[in-house]
């Protein structure tokens, strides 16, 4: 969903300062596009921070873990 927001975004930035085309069709059509995405952006880019959180926490705990089921399981 980020890349999707971000690429609508660059679409209108493209058609506005490469294309020249601002006040056309195309052009109020990236409009459209870049005000759905916007919330893409916002959106996902917080679920993701979330997601990866949660995988560093659960890494994080399966190493540790890991470490002690060894420790117990082999005798030194």
């Amino acid at each position: 969903m980020a890349n999707a927001g971000a690429a609508w975004d660059n679409a209108k930035k493209i058609v506005e300062t490469e294309l020249k085309s601002k006040g056309t069709e195309l052009h109020a059509a990236t409009v459209v596009g870049d005000t759905v995405g916007d919330p893409f952006k916002d959106t996902s880019s917080v679920a993701l921070i979330r997601s990866s959180n949660l995988r560093r926490v659960f890494g994080l705990l399966a190493v540790e873990l890991a470490c002690r089921w060894r420790m117990i399981r082999v005798p030194a």
